[in-house]
C-alpha cells in the first residue's frame, strides 16, 4: 500500500513536470513566431546635397545656399520636473530666448516646432543635446496608446529645406538673378527664375543626396564595414563669374552717384577685355536684393544690359563706315558736303547739330555727321549693308552665358535698297540693338577686326575643388586687320579732337563713338533720349572694351555731357585698382588728317 502511494506520487510528480515543460515550450514556440516591436539593429541614415554657389573671380560667394533645420519636440514626453532645464538648455543651444520657447510649449500639447530656421552648426550642436537630454532622462518613457508598447521621444533636428542666401545684397544684380521656393515632400528647394540663377540652373543643381545605412553601435551610429552601404552626395557644381567684386562695387557706387547727378531713369555699363571677352564689370544703376523684392523692383529684375533694347543712334556710325572702308567704296580722305547742317533725301530731311559745309570722310564719324554718314552708306547695296550688320553680331545672341536675350531688329535687305532705310539706318535708327551687341562690334576695332563674345562664366568648380574652366567661344574675322587698325585710329581722333573729348585721360590709347538717339512712344518720336558711349581703353600691356548707356537723362541729351563722363569714370577707376596704367613719360604720336 505504502509503495503503491509513493508510485503515485512519481507519477503526478512526472506528470506536473511534464507539462510544465510543455508549457515552457508552447510559450517558447510564441514567443519565436509572434511578432515582436524589438529596435532594429540597423540604422540608416540620409542627408540632402545642396545647390552650387557663384563665386566672383576673387574669390567671393555671391550666392550661396544655408541648410535649413527644423527642431521638433513632443511636450508629452518632457519630465515637468526637467522642463525648466529642457528650455535653458535648448535656448543656449539654439540661440532662441528661453520665454519664446516656454511660450510654444505652453501653447498646445504634443507635436510642437520650435523652430524652422535652425541654421546647420546650430543642428550639429543640437543633436548632440538631445543625446545629451536622454541620457539624463529628460524624457519620460511612456506607453504608445495604439502599440501597448514603451518608448521615448525626445528632441528631434530633421532636415527643413534650403535658403538661398546673398552675403553682397544688390551687388551684381540683376546678372546673377534670383530664385523661388519649390516644396518637395516637405522639404523646400530653390529653382533659379532669372539671371545666372536660372541660365545655370542644372549646373547649380544638386545631382544626388547621400545615404548611409548598416548595422548600428549602441549609441544608434552606423557601424562602418564592408557590410555597411555608403551613397555619398554630390553637390551642385560652383560658378565662378570673370567678374571680381572689388572692380564692381566700385562701378556700382559710381552709376549710383553719377543717376542721381544726371536725372537718369538707368545707366548702364560694361567692361570686357578687347581681346578674350571676359567681362570684368557688368553693372546697372538699378538693382534688388534677390530675397527682398518688392513691386517696385519690377522693373529692374530684367538684365537690361541684354533685355534693353533700343535704337543706338550714331555709335552705330563706326560700324557703317567700316563696312564701307572694307569694300573700298570710301577713303577717309575724300570730301564729303555737309549741306550747311540740313540735307533732303526723298520726303526725309536729316539734319546736324554742327553745320558743316565740307568735311573728309573720317571726320563724318569725329564729328558724328548724320549728312555725311547717310550720303556715304548709299555706297552699299541693300543686301551688303544687312549682311555687314549681321557679320557684326547685330540681330543675333551676344553672348550665350546670359538668357532672355532680346537681339533686336535689322531692317530687311529690301528695305535697305531704299535710300531714306538705308540713310536712317546707318546713323542708328530703324534698327535696334543691346548694350552687349554693341560691345561685341567694337571689340573688332580693338582686336585685329575679330569680335569676341562677351563672357561671364571662368568655369565650374566640382566637390573636390577641382575647376573646369569654360572654353572661348570662336572669334569672327568681320574686317581686315587694316581697316580696324584704320578705324581704331579714326576713334582715337573722335575722343582727341571731337565728340569725345571729354574721355581723355593723359598716358592712354582711349577711343569711342558717343550717340544720342530719341525714344519711342506709342509709335512717335518724343523729346527724350537714349546716351551712349561706346569704345576702348588701353595701355602698353591691356585692351579694355567700355561702353556706357544713359537712359533718359533729364539735364543734358548729349552723349557728350552724359555718357561720355561715366566712361571716364569708368577709366579712372580701372587705373585706380591697377588694371591700367598710363604711360605719362611717353605720349602715343598721332596725326590727324583731313581735318576742315
Amino acid at each position: 500500500m505504502v509503495n503503491r502511494n509513493k508510485s503515485k506520487k512519481i507519477l503526478l510528480l512526472y506528470a506536473l513536470i511534464s507539462l510544465g515543460f510543455i508549457i515552457f515550450l508552447s510559450v517558447m514556440f510564441l514567443t519565436v513566431i509572434k511578432s515582436r516591436h524589438l529596435p532594429s539593429t540597423y540604422a540608416k541614415e540620409s542627408s540632402r546635397a545642396v545647390r552650387g554657389n557663384i563665386i566672383s573671380a576673387d574669390g567671393f560667394h555671391l550666392a550661396t545656399t544655408k541648410k535649413l533645420y527644423k527642431a521638433v519636440v513632443n511636450t508629452r514626453y518632457i519630465d515637468p520636473d526637467k522642463k525648466e532645464l529642457f528650455i535653458e538648455l535648448f535656448s543656449i543651444y539654439s540661440g532662441i530666448q528661453a520665454k519664446t520657447i516656454e511660450k510654444k510649449l505652453s501653447k498646445r500639447k504634443g507635436v510642437v516646432v520650435l523652430s524652422y530656421r535652425i541654421t546647420q552648426i546650430q543642428a550639429h550642436y543640437l543633436k548632440k543635446l538631445a543625446r545629451e537630454l536622454r541620457r539624463f532622462k529628460v524624457f519620460l518613457e511612456l506607453k504608445n496608446l495604439k502599440t501597448g508598447l514603451l518608448s521615448v521621444h525626445g528632441l528631434s533636428v530633421i532636415e527643413s529645406g534650403e535658403s538661398r542666401e546673398y552675403p553682397y545684397a544688390k551687388l551684381l544684380t540683376p546678372i546673377v538673378g534670383y530664385p523661388h521656393k519649390l516644396e518637395e515632400d516637405g522639404y523646400t528647394t530653390v529653382r533659379g527664375v532669372k539671371g545666372l540663377e536660372k541660365r545655370f540652373d542644372a549646373e547649380l543643381s544638386a545631382s544626388q543626396n547621400s545615404s548611409s545605412r548598416g548595422k548600428r553601435d549602441v549609441n544608434s551610429y552606423i557601424i562602418l564595414n564592408k557590410d555597411s552601404f555608403t551613397k555619398a552626395d554630390i553637390n551642385g557644381l560652383d560658378l565662378k563669374l570673370t567678374i571680381p567684386v572689388s572692380l564692381q562695387i566700385k562701378i556700382e557706387r559710381m552709376l549710383d552717384t553719377m543717376k542721381d547727378k544726371l536725372q537718369a531713369k538707368q545707366i548702364m555699363l560694361s567692361i570686357m577685355n578687347s581681346n578674350s571677352g571676359d567681362v570684368y564689370a557688368i553693372a546697372s544703376s538699378n538693382r534688388y536684393l534677390p530675397k527682398d523684392i518688392k513691386r517696385s523692383d519690377y522693373a529692374s529684375l530684367n538684365s537690361g544690359m541684354i533685355e534693353y533694347s533700343f535704337e543706338p543712334g550714331s555709335v552705330i556710325k563706326p560700324i557703317t563706315f567700316a563696312l564701307l572702308l572694307e569694300r573700298g567704296l570710301v577713303n577717309p580722305y575724300d570730301l564729303v558736303n555737309g549741306h550747311n547742317g540740313r540735307f533732303k533725301i526723298g520726303r526725309k530731311v536729316i539734319t546736324d547739330e554742327h553745320k558743316f559745309d565740307w568735311l573728309s570722310a573720317e571726320n563724318v564719324i569725329v564729328y558724328s555727321s548724320n549728312i555725311g554718314i547717310a550720303q556715304l552708306a548709299q555706297k552699299l547695296s541693300g543686301y551688303e549693308f544687312y549682311e555687314g550688320l549681321k557679320s557684326f553680331g547685330f540681330g543675333e545672341k551676344s553672348t550665350p552665358d546670359l538668357i532672355y536675350e532680346k537681339v533686336g531688329s535689322l531692317p530687311s535687305p529690301k528695305h535697305l535698297e531704299n535710300e531714306i532705310y538705308k540713310a536712317t539706318c546707318s546713323y542708328g535708327y530703324g534698327m535696334r540693338a543691346n548694350l552687349m551687341q554693341i560691345m561685341r562690334a567694337y571689340s573688332a576695332f580693338n582686336n585685329n577686326g575679330r569680335i569676341v563674345y562677351p563672357k561671364l562664366i571662368a568655369g565650374f568648380i566640382n566637390e573636390r575643388g577641382i575647376e573646369k574652366q569654360m572654353p572661348y567661344e570662336e572669334q569672327i574675322q568681320v574686317i581686315s586687320s587694316a581697316t580696324a587698325q584704320r578705324m581704331k585710329k579714326i576713334l582715337i581722333k573722335t575722343v582727341n579732337v571731337g565728340t569725345g573729348k571729354k574721355a581723355r585721360i593723359p598716358g592712354l590709347v582711349i577711343g569711342g563713338k558717343t550717340g544720342t538717339a530719341h525714344i519711342v512712344e506709342k509709335g512717335q518720336y518724343v523729346r527724350k533720349y537714349n546716351t551712349a558711349f561706346v569704345g576702348f581703353a588701353n595701355d602698353a600691356n591691356k585692351n579694355y572694351s567700355i561702353g556706357v548707356i544713359v537712359v533718359q537723362p533729364k539735364g543734358s541729351h548729349f552723349a557728350s555731357q552724359t555718357a561720355v563722363p561715366v566712361f571716364k569714370q569708368a577709366v579712372e577707376i580701372l587705373i585706380e585698382d591697377g588694371y591700367l596704367q598710363p604711360d605719362v613719360v611717353k605720349q602715343p604720336s598721332i596725326t590727324y588728317q583731313g581735318l576742315h
